[in-house]
């Protein structure tokens, strides 16, 4: 259900945003975001309805940043095979300065792990977005379809391999994956 954003509404968005990455969504009460927000657990629920409802506007608001600044760095690149490049500086930047821990959309999956989650539709129609978005560049360049595909678990892994793995360089070792994968295909 859309809600007005209200000034008190983009506090409780703020504020649970923040607090549901950085803790997990599980482990953040309404009450504690209704506080740090300074606003009444009342309006939280007038503004969102329910936590799952605040989930989905916070892990929906975060994707769309994550699009506006993908989109932002593939524009300033070069032809098709500079702008497939481009997404894993892009995801080694936003990792590095966004988002250390992690994919949003994977950490609120694994926290609840029901498959008919709304949560799981969420990220499922955001992990397809970005495979469409390297099937188009793909094309583009000249490649084939199944490289979408090997683009997208190269983009992946260096999510998990920084987040998890503790491997900094994790987006600029994908980038070179990438580019002898595509440099072998052609």
């Amino acid at each position: 259900m859309e809600r007005t954003m209200t000034p008190a509404a983009r506090r409780v968005l703020d504020v649970a945003g923040r607090l549901f990455y950085e803790r997990g969504v599980g482990q953040v009460g309404m009450e504690l975001i209704a506080a740090e927000a300074n606003v009444t657990k009342k309006t939280v629920y007038d503004r969102f309805g329910s936590k799952e409802a605040l989930i989905l506007a916070y892990l929906r608001e975060r994707d769309e940043r994550w699009r506006t600044f993908l989109d932002a760095r593939l524009a300033e690149s070069g032809g098709p095979r500079e702008r497939i490049l481009a997404t894993f500086d892009a995801i080694g930047e936003w990792l590095s300065t966004r988002s250390a821990r992690g994919c949003s959309m994977v950490n609120a999956c694994a926290e609840l792990p029901d498959p008919a989650h709304p949560v799981h539709r969420t990220a499922a129609e955001q992990k397809a977005w970005l495979r469409n978005l390297y099937a188009e560049l793909a094309t583009e360049a000249g490649l084939d379809a199944e490289m979408a595909d090997r683009l997208l678990i190269l983009h992946e892994g260096a999510v998990v391999a920084f987040s998890v793995g503790n491997m900094p360089d994790a987006a600029r070792t994908a980038r070179g994956t990438a580019e002898m994968i595509m440099n072998a295909a052609t």
